[in-house]
Formats: structure tokens, C-alpha cells, sequence
């Protein structure tokens, strides 16, 4: 990292501190009892290779690794071919071979210790699992090389609604998730492995089987305006102290991660790509006619076309860290949400890579509050995708709430369609959830462009009905090369003409478009300060291809 960007602070966290205690330094030998029972393996912890991050509520280190495994690893049986295993479960009898076995280690493993899944014996590599469910203290650890498949059969996932892997006019969730955690403190998922959801592979029972992958399912939730019922791949509700640590997620028939309610979660070094080479070409260059958008089942997919693929969504959730982590997704890379009590609060997200998807994103739920969020060191390369957001607060009067003291600092970014959005009229729902922004910061932000498409920044407060709720922002050294960024217009029932109902306050850094923002009494558009001249935030090392992290990124 550019030793020019933001600095690296060190204290502690007591309830990451408690779930790092699970992974005690210990050196015993692998050995059996009289009984050839497998006794824990232990493994040394590596040193830390990352600075510490520095959070609202202390700094937290990078996890270590589990420092002993209950029993013997679990071997891999199944030997993928291209990257696939759809030749193997064709059969929906054969779906998830692999599923009880690690559910049973699951269960067995003492508290403080790993599941660990390894390369076999003759170099197999594959897993294949339906569902999954973690227990406090245990980690489940997937090793370099090996990949953890998720079960095609929705058959496998069904919560008993009946209507997993079909897109519904009900909106009621049928789907169980890949993994879940549920009231566990201090769990985790962790290794250099891979866990794959196979989102474009077709369907192997229901009504899709054979005609739609989970992906083409979810298509029809733009094209008919039906619910999709695709499983989540990772979901961690309620406890605390949660590790997510070097692991690959990828392909994910819905949301990647997942958080509700959880207390102290720590994400590091993790990378989330839909999709992946598996469903695609290099550059997403996919033929025509292969996509969703023409041809159903598609055999090619990019981006734009994995819907609701979020990367990582922390909701109802308190001190979480995002850190040193590569995200591509077809939806937003992060979504804060508060859909319910309690609030999100003391979030942060620091040294982070994000490529395709629709941005840094607080809402669109933000009923309950949001609250103490810090984005430091942030690149984004949105490949220029028609759908690419940056920063972006979204919300409306039917899920709105307060979003306050949020930060955002040394952030580089090109290729984005939309690199600022704040925007309480995401939706034309109505109701009375008022959204309201305020206590936002950018203090560090470069915008290098694009050399195919402009930009636009959206800023507005929310004003209905008599309810006045006003975007209050500083920009501080907010510089766009080249070409400046247009004004949105307004849409969704709000006011068409923007900024409107916003409260600038401007430097003391530069602010490239400011002569663009003119005070207005009827439209509450005030402006405080004075931009002044500083260096821009240098971004010449900021940029990484993702291929350079993930053999197996088309980008």
C-alpha cells in the first residue's frame, strides 16, 4: 500500500479479543488414544503479515489461525473438472455427499478448536455439501486448494415453504443459507479455500430443474417482477464475536455474507466474486444471446446480470470490521442495513478493493439507525458498468431512519458511473420512515474518470409532505480529474432539480465541482466554508487487477 495513504492505529477490542482466545498458541503432537480415537491436532499460528486497523472502538489485529483441529481433517473425495462439479450431482440423489460427514465433525468439535477440510490423499480437492449449521466456538476451516460446493438442489435448502428455486409473488424467504450461525459466539470461517454457490449451474429438481440456474431465477426478479427464492451462502444471525479470515466466497445463488444482529465480527482478507471464470469468459466478454437478458438457461453471465449477489451486509449489527478484503459482486460490494432494532453502530471498513457492483452502500433499510461508520483506504475500479455506484447512502420513506456520523477518507476511485450517491427517494415506496443523513464526511476522495462514460453525484435531503429532513455533508479535498461530474436529477416523487435540501459545508481542502453547487433558498441548498488548495490523495499504487488475488477473476 501506498505509504502516502491512511495510517494504521493499535489498541484492543475485548469482544474480538474473546473470540481470539478460541485460537490459543499451543504446539501438541498429532496422536491416538489406546482406543484409536483422533485426538486434536494442533498447528503453529503464523504472524500476523497486515497492520492492525483502527476502529471506533479500539484497533483489531488480524485473526490468527485455529491452533488445533478436533480429529483427523477431512479429506476431499471429489476431483473438480474446470473449476465445475455439475457432472457429478446431475443426479439430485447425489447432491450433497459431503454433508453429513462435516456436520458431524461440526458437531463433535470441542469449543476453541477447527474443522478442518484438506486436499485428499490422490489430490482430490472438491466438497459437496447442502446446508450447514456452525457451533459457538468452532471454526470451520477450508484449507488451500479446496473448494467447498454448494448442493444445486433446492430441494436441499427448502425451509419447508416449498418454493426454493422458483421466483414467487409471495415474498415470504423459503430458502435456508449455505452456512449458517446462529447464536454462536465466537465461530468462525477461515483458510485459504473456497466456498462456491454455484449460482450458474443449473437447477437439478423443482420446477427449474434443468431449465434455470439459481441465477436465471433471479433474473426473473427484474424481468417479471416476481420474489426470487435463492439461498444466502453465508448467514450469521444474532451472537458475537465472529471471524471470517482469508476465505474465498464465490457464485453465490443470493447475498454472500450476511449479518443480523451479531456483536463484534471481524472480516479479514476475505474474497467475494460472482461471477467467476466457472460462468463466464475473461473480461465477462460473454457472446450474444448467452445472457440472461436473451436466452434462458444462460450459459454466460456477468456482473450485470448475477442480481441481489451482495458481497458483505452487516444489519442490526455493532463493531464490524471489513479489512484488507477483495470484493466484485452483481449488487452492492457492502450494504449497512438497520431494518429492524437493534441499530448498526461502530462499523468499520479499511484497506479495501472493490471492482464490479453498486458501491459502498449504507441502506436501502435504515429503519432502526445507522450510525458510526469509518471507510479509510479505499480503491474502486467499476470496469464502467452502467450500474456502478461509489459511495452511496440510499433509503425511503417507507424503511428510512437516521444515518449519522458516517466518515469516509482516502478513497481513489475510477471507472464509476455514479461515484457519490446520497439519495432518500431510492424507491418509490412511501410511508412515514423518514430518511435522514446527516454527520456525513468525505475527507480524502480522487476521482480519476473514465475514458467511455461520464459521471454523476446525487445529493439531496428528503422534503415531502411537509417533512424536511436535510442532507448535511462536508467535503474536504473531493477532487475529480478531468472532466467534472454531472448533477443527478431528482426521480421517485422527489425534488427534480438537485443538490436540493442539502447543507454543504466545503474544505478547507479543494472540492473540484464546487462552482457546480449553488446555494438556493427555495431548494435549502446552504454552503459553509471555503475550499482551499492541497495535493490530491495519491492514488498511483491504489489500483490492483483482482486476477492478481483470484486466479480464477475474469477481471
Amino acid at each position: 500500500m501506498n505509504t502516502t495513504r491512511a495510517s494504521h492505529a493499535v489498541i484492543g477490542i475485548a469482544a474480538l479479543v474473546t473470540a481470539a482466545s478460541c485460537y490459543a498458541h499451543t504446539s501438541k503432537k498429532h496422536h491416538k488414544t489406546s482406543s484409536d480415537a483422533p485426538m486434536p491436532v494442533t498447528y503453529p499460528s503464523p504472524t500476523g503479515s497486515e497492520p492492525a486497523v483502527a476502529t471506533q472502538w479500539g484497533a483489531v489485529s488480524e485473526p490468527a489461525l485455529p491452533a488445533t483441529v478436533c480429529g483427523a481433517p477431512l479429506q476431499a473425495k471429489l476431483t473438480p473438472v474446470g473449476g465445475s462439479i455439475d457432472t457429478l450431482d446431475a443426479d439430485p440423489a447425489n447432491s450433497q455427499p459431503d454433508t453429513a460427514r462435516i456436520q458431524a465433525a461440526i458437531d463433535a468439535c470441542p469449543a476453541g478448536q477447527a474443522v478442518k477440510l484438506t486436499v485428499g490423499y490422490s489430490g482430490e480437492s472438491g466438497f459437496l455439501s447442502g446446508p450447514l449449521r456452525l457451533k459457538s466456538g468452532v471454526t470451520l476451516w477450508i484449507d488451500q486448494g479446496v473448494t467447498l460446493f454448494a448442493s444445486r438442489n433446492p430441494a436441499n435448502y427448502d425451509n419447508g415453504v416449498g418454493t426454493c428455486g422458483t421466483a414467487t409473488t409471495s415474498k415470504t424467504k423459503s430458502c435456508n443459507p449455505l452456512i449458517l450461525a446462529s447464536d454462536t459466539a465466537g465461530s468462525g470461517i477461515v483458510g485459504k479455500g473456497v466456498i462456491d454457490g454455484r449460482g450458474g449451474s443449473l437447477l437439478t429438481s423443482g420446477p427449474n430443474a434443468g431449465k434455470r440456474s439459481w441465477w436465471d431465477v433471479a433474473y426473473q426478479n427484474k424481468t417479471m417482477g416476481l420474489n426470487q427464492q435463492n439461498p444466502r451462502l453465508v448467514q450469521v444471525s444474532k451472537g458475537s464475536a465472529f471471524t471470517l479470515h482469508d476465505i474465498t466466497l464465490e457464485n453465490s445463488p443470493n447475498f454472500h455474507v450476511v449479518l443480523d444482529s451479531v456483536v463484534g465480527v471481524t472480516a479479514w482478507g476475505i474474497k467475494i466474486l460472482s461471477p467467476s471464470l466457472e460462468y463466464t469468459k475473461a473480461r465477462y466478454a460473454c457472446p450474444s444471446g448467452t445472457t440472461p437478458d436473451a436466452h434462458t438457461p444462460a450459459t454466460c453471465f456477468t456482473p450485470d446480470t448475477v442480481k441481489n449477489t451482495d458481497g458483505f451486509d452487516p444489519g442490526q449489527s455493532s463493531n464490524v470490521v471489513l479489512a484488507y478484503s477483495y470484493i466484485s459482486t452483481g449488487d452492492d460490494d457492502v450494504a449497512v442495513k438497520a431494518s429492524k432494532a437493534p441499530a448498526s453502530n461502530n462499523l468499520t471498513f479499511a484497506h479495501n478493493h472493490f471492482y464490479y457492483g453498486h458501491g459502498m452502500s449504507i441502506g436501502s433499510e435504515t429503519n432502526s439507525g445507522v450510525s458510526n461508520v469509518a471507510v479509510t483506504d479505499l480503491t474502486m475500479d467499476g470496469y464502467d458498468s452502467p450500474n456502478g455506484n461509489g459511495l452511496r447512502i440510499k433509503s425511503d420513506s417507507s424503511r428510512g431512519g437516521m444515518v449519522s456520523n458516517v466518515r469516509y477518507e482516502q478513497v481513489c476511485m475510477r471507472n464509476v458511473r455514479q461515484p457519490l450517491v446520497f439519495d432518500p427517494y431510492y424507491s418509490t415506496a412511501k410511508g412515514s420512515l423518514y430518511p435522514s443523513f446527516t454527520g456525513i464526511v468525505i475527507k480524502g476522495f480522487r476521482d480519476l474518470g473514465s475514458a467511455s462514460q461520464s459521471s454523476q453525484v446525487t445529493f439531496s435531503g428528503y422534503a415531502t409532505n411537509g417533512v424536511v429532513k436535510p442532507l448535511e455533508i462536508t467535503l474536504d479535498n473531493v477532487v475529480f480529474d478531468g472532466t467534472q461530474p454531472a448533477l443527478a436529477t431528482g426521480h421517485n416523487g422527489g425534488p427534480s432539480v438537485l443538490p436540493a435540501y442539502t447543507h454543504f459545508t466545503l474544505g478547507p481542502g479543494p472540492v473540484s465541482f464546487a462552482n457546480s453547487i449553488v446555494t438556493s433558498t427555495a431548494a435549502d441548498v446552504t454552503v459553509s466554508g471555503s475550499p482551499g488548495n492541497a495535493a490530491p490523495v495519491d492514488c498511483s499504487g491504489a489500483f490492483v487487477p483482482l486476477k492478481s488475488v483470484l486466479p480464477d477473476s475474469p477481471i
